[in-house]
This record gives C-alpha cells, structure tokens and sequence, in this order.
C-alpha cells in the first residue's frame, strides 16, 4: 500500500473541499452584495439628490472650507426642498429632509440615533456614551423619565442668580475692551461664560473660568477640538474602522481629549460624592441635575450606573455650554450687525430696568423681554446653533409617499429647514418681526426646531432660552455692540455652528 498516495490523496481532497468552500462564500458575498445593491436601487434609485460616484458617493462633492459647505449645504436644500439622498459612499445612502411635512414624519418619532459601522453618532460614543443624547430604544426612555424632573420650573427658576452673576462677569472681562476700544473675539468669552452657568446651576461646581482672558478654557478648547475630529471622522471612510482611526494623529488626540473631559466630569461627581458623605443631605436650596442624577431610581428600584452617570455628565456639559455658546454670539453678531434691531432691544432692557437699584434680570423679566425674544429665535433660525442631526428607522416608513426601508439613516437639515424658500419669505435676512405673536401662530410646529421637536427634543430649552435672554440683556444693558470692518466671519458646519475665524467686534460702555 502507498502510505504517501493516500496521504496526497487525502490532502487533494481537503484542498479541493477548501477551495470549493472559498469559491462558494465568494460566490454567496457578491450575491448577497447584488441583492443589496438592487434593494438600494429599488428604494433610493430614483429619490433626488446630487448625483453619486461609485466609491464615494457624494462624499467627494463636500467642499473643504466651512463657509462652502455652509452654501453647498443650501444650494442642495434649494434644488430639494423636501428630501433629497445624500450618499456617504456608492453604498451608504442617507435622506435628508428639509421641509416642515418631511421633518415632521421624523421628529414625531423617538426613532434612535445611527450608531452602526457607518453611523455619525457612533463617532460621539468614546465621548458622550450612551447618554442622552445617543441613548435609544428603552435606555433613552428611561433616562429621559429619570432627568425630566431636573428641568422642571421650581428647579429652574433659582439659576436666574447664576445666570446674573455670570454675565455680570462677562461683562467685566468685556469692559476691558470697550475701555481700550479694543476689538474681542465673541465665541471666546461667551463659551467661557456658558461653562461657567452650567457648571453652577447644574453641578453646583464653582471655578474660576472666567478668569483667564486671551486665552481658551481647557475643557472648552477640548471639547471644540472633540467636534471638530468627530465631523472630520464621519467625511472619511476610510478612517471608520477604530483600530485605523486611533493610530492616526488625529485620533490619539481625540482620543486624548476625551480622557481630559472624562477626568473632569468624574472630578465634578466625585467631590459631590465626597461632599454627600460628609455632610449629608445637601443643605442647598434647591436640587440640582447632578442631585438628581445621583439619587434618581426607576420603577424597579434601579438608579443610574456611575458610568450612565459620567455619560450624563459629559453630554450636559458640553451640550448645555456648547450649543448656548454658537446660540448667543451668532445673536449677537445679527444684533452688532442690525444696528436698528440692537437698539430696539436695548430700549425694552431699559424700559424693563428703569428705577430700579440693580441691573440684575428677575424671573418676572423674562415673559416681559418680548422683542429680544423675537431676536433670539430669529437669530437661532438664521445661524441654527445645531445644524443636523440625525435618526435611524427601525421599521419602514413614509415620505412624501416613498416607502424607505428600516435602516434607513435620515439627517434632519435643520439650517436647511430653517432657510427653505418654500417655507421662509426671504430666508437668507435677519427679521425678528417674523417672530413676533400674530406671526409665530401662523407657522407649522415643525417649521422652527433649533431645540428638535417631539419625543426627543431638548431636554433643557427651557433653561437655554432663560440664559440666553439673561446674558444678552446684561449685555446689551452695559454695551453697544458693533463688527469688526475689517474682519470677514466665515462659518463652520460641525456638532454646533462656529465661526471658524472667529467673530471679533467692538463693545462701547453706555451711558444709562
């Protein structure tokens, strides 16, 4: 008997299974691929929108600069005024929506944000975790049930205090300025500003991060720098798979900055933590979002993991800083910029705070600060502090009659929405007369949602609007504000709006 025949034999026949197994699989990808990729054509193929490459989709026609993708941004909502397919590579496609009717068949849903392989929130979770901004499904009902009491009007209306004192600060550090008649960059300030309201009202965690002028607070140059690789991240396939990302430069500094804001968030817990244990119950007024992060407990008893805990932390610090930042200094740029409409305000301020001993915004003030509030909003619609954001279907689903399937990503351009010509008379000007009460009843609920709308809207627009209408009235109070001439301010499409150039203007003190 040849032992060696049998032997190569033997190896022949597994070599031949293998390669028949491997021809098979090959054969069972591209099938499954065709599939796919006849499903995509039968769902997206004849849905509107810019037209895709092979590869890259429509990913190669984003311009580089802020500015440009701000107007490409707008020329496609101009051409769509609907819905339109946005392809994020040959085979990612992505809806966008952009009309009241469309946003509306999105916003009344608590569909999740897209976490998978290719999906933008799955970028912000090394960051911000399954909290509640990203949280879907049951995780995100249940946090919304256990954080909603923390917005509630008896805990919000002590911060007006803090918002006070705040501004009272910022317009310190501005008098600086306006005594030198010196040029300031807005976002700088305001940011520095908003971290500490939001620091105090909601951990009742003091510092010093006003104090320091010229320069960026720590953790609010971390947390732009956050955004910006997380936006950078989504526009580049191949930097999709962690273990690519996170050997680049790029991604060892993301990676860098999100331990910093992790250490200060677990800091803020720790030391309420230690300050519980010595002291007991807290003897303050008032209980604040941390309080009730710490002590909420669900129907089955269960409270919050100290790791659903940071990811509270973490996304209410940067979003109850961040995005009240972009919305206050684009408010203010509109208001240095309409010199008319900055003045008209400052006569209600003054109207408001005649006779009195302080220039401090009472609680009563806020219902009274009507055409400042119509400026807010205007200045919100005209420069969205959040641009997008996104949901994913987890069941097929209607628009504008299409049938979409379930996995179907769905970016709500709310700029787009906000500057549609089909729904906005003269959309790309600042008139804060179109928000005024006869008007404002006219719209469609889903025409204006710098806060989102339904089940997952903002959690705290009650508590940005309040801050917002404090500081700018403190502001318009002591100073006029007025552009610099010489400076082009350029935008930035990201997590939130930003200048990419800054905003720089002048503030001269008034004489009241």
């Amino acid at each position: 008997m040849d032992i060696f025949g049998i032997f190569t034999d033997s190896n022949l026949t597994v070599t031949n299974l293998l390669i028949v197994s491997l021809v098979c699989y090959v054969i069972y990808l591209l099938v499954n691929a065709l599939i796919y990729i006849r499903t995509l054509n039968h769902y997206f193929g004849d849905v509107p929108g810019p037209k895709r490459h092979w590869l890259y989709g429509n990913l190669h026609l984003l311009p580089i600069q802020g500015e440009e993708r701000v107007q490409y941004a707008l020329e496609n909502s101009m051409k769509y005024p609907r819905h339109y397919c946005f392809w994020a590579g040959g085979l990612n496609p992505m809806l966008v929506v952009t009309h009241p009717e469309t946003v509306r068949a999105v916003m009344k849903t608590a569909e999740p944000k897209p976490t998978g392989f290719g999906g933008m929130y799955r970028f912000g979770l090394p960051w911000l975790g399954e909290g509640l901004l990203i949280a879907g499904g049951q995780k995100w009902a249940r946090s919304r049930r256990l954080l909603t009491p923390a917005f509630h009007f008896d805990i919000l209306k002590p911060y007006i205090a803090v918002y006070n004192d705040a501004a009272d600060q910022l317009c310190n550090n501005l008098m600086r300025y306006a005594e030198k008649n010196e040029k300031f960059e807005v976002f700088e300030y305001i940011s520095k500003s908003t971290l500490d309201v939001i620091l105090r009202c909601a951990f009742s965690y003091v510092t010093d991060c006003q104090k320091e002028s010229g320069v960026k607070h720590p953790y609010v140059k971390a947390v732009e720098e956050i955004a910006d690789m997380w936006n950078y991240r989504a526009r580049k396939p191949w930097l999709y798979p962690d273990f690519i990302f996170y050997i680049t430069k790029h991604g060892r500094q993301f990676s860098k900055n999100c331990d910093y804001v992790h250490h200060i968030a677990e800091d803020i817990i720790q030391k309420r933590k230690d300050a519980l244990e010595k002291n007991g119950q807290t003897d303050r007024k008032y209980l604040d979002f941390l309080d009730i992060l710490l002590t909420a407990k669900d129907e089955t008893g269960q409270g919050l993991t100290p790791l659903e805990i940071r990811n509270e932390v973490d996304t209410f610090l940067f979003e109850g800083h961040d995005t009240t930042a972009s919305a206050i200094s684009w408010i203010l740029y509109s208001l240095a910029k309409h010199p008319e409409y900055q003045q008209k305000c400052q006569e209600e301020i003054d109207n408001i705070l005649q006779d009195r001993s302080s220039d401090d915004i009472e609680w009563s003030d806020l219902s009274h600060l009507e055409y400042l509030t119509m400026c807010i909003k205007e200045g919100m619609r005209h420069h969205s502090p959040v641009p997008f954001i996104q949901r994913e279907f987890t069941h097929d689903f209607v628009i504008d009659g299409r049938t979409f399937p379930a996995g179907t990503s769905v970016s709500l351009h709310i700029f787009g929405l906000h500057h549609n010509e089909t729904v906005w008379d003269k959309p790309m000007e600042y008139i804060p007369e179109r928000f005024s009460k006869e008007n404002v009843a006219k719209m469609d609920s889903f025409q204006f949602v710098p806060f989102s709308a339904g089940p997952r809207n903002c959690i705290g627009q009650n508590f940005a609007m309040n801050e917002e209408k404090v500081v700018l009235s403190k502001l318009l109070r002591r100073f006029t504000f007025k552009l610099d001439p010489d400076h082009n301010v350029r935008r930035k499409v990201g997590a939130v709006m930003r200048a990419e150039n800054g905003i720089y203007m002048y503030a001269t003190p008034r004489a009241n």
